[in-house]
This record gives C-alpha cells, structure tokens and sequence, in this order.
C-alpha cells in the first residue's frame, strides 16, 4: 500500500498556495514522470490567453495521469515554468481547483519558454 506523507517543517517558512515543502512517499509500486506539457492542440493550435493555456497544460496532465490509472491524488511534485510573473497568481487559482485539497511537492520558475506562444510548461511526477 502507498502512503504519501506530508512534510512541513515548523522552521522554515510555511507553505503558502496549495504545495506542501515535501512529500514522502513509500510502498510505491508505480512511478510516472509526466514530460513538460506545452499549452497546444494535438492539431498545434495556442489559446491566446494564460488562463486557457493554463488549463489545457493541466488537461495534458490529466491525461496522462488517466492513461497511466492515475490521477490528481497520486502528484508528488509539480514543476511550473512562467513566462513572466505576473502569471503567477492565475496559475495558482486554476492549479488549486484542479488539484483541491491533494498538495504536492511544488516548485514554479519564472523562464524563457521555448515557444514564445507558450505562457507556461508544467512538467509533473506522480507515484502509485
């Protein structure tokens, strides 16, 4: 059996937007590395906007996770790439709703994408 544990030390400082400083995990019979997921069609089209784009990354994710008898619960780090900051608090909201109460591992980086359409890359491990 999996058990994912939840680490959040009392002397640094406290985990602020739905992540959690570290997760340990044990028993885990199945890993996932999900690639960085890009914010495009399967026939190459960008939405326009960061929230759009933002929400088909993390569909990107999900399906994976699906086609791997995954989901959601079974993240253990999630690593964002930003194109510019002034995304951040999008990203988060969407990120919440879509993970709610599960809290993985997280770390965002604000980055130069490969693709000046991409707003965002999200990149994610998930264990069973």
């Amino acid at each position: 059996m999996t058990t994912y544990t939840r680490i959040d030390s009392p002397d640094v400082p406290e985990p602020q937007g739905g992540y959690t400083q570290a997760l340990a995990v044990e028993g885990a019979s199945k890993l996932l590395f999900v690639s960085g997921q890009i914010p495009a069609t399967r026939e190459g089209k960008v939405p326009g906007g960061f929230e759009e784009q933002c929400r088909l990354v993390w569909a990107h994710i999900l399906a994976a996770l699906r086609a791997a008898d995954l989901d959601v619960s079974h993240l253990v780090k999630v690593t964002t790439y930003l194109s510019d900051r002034r995304y951040a608090d999008v990203n988060g909201a969407v990120r919440r709703e879509i993970l709610g109460d599960h809290r993985p591992a997280l770390t965002v980086i604000i980055a130069d994408i490969y693709d000046r359409q991409w707003l965002l890359e999200i990149e994610a491990i998930a264990a069973l």
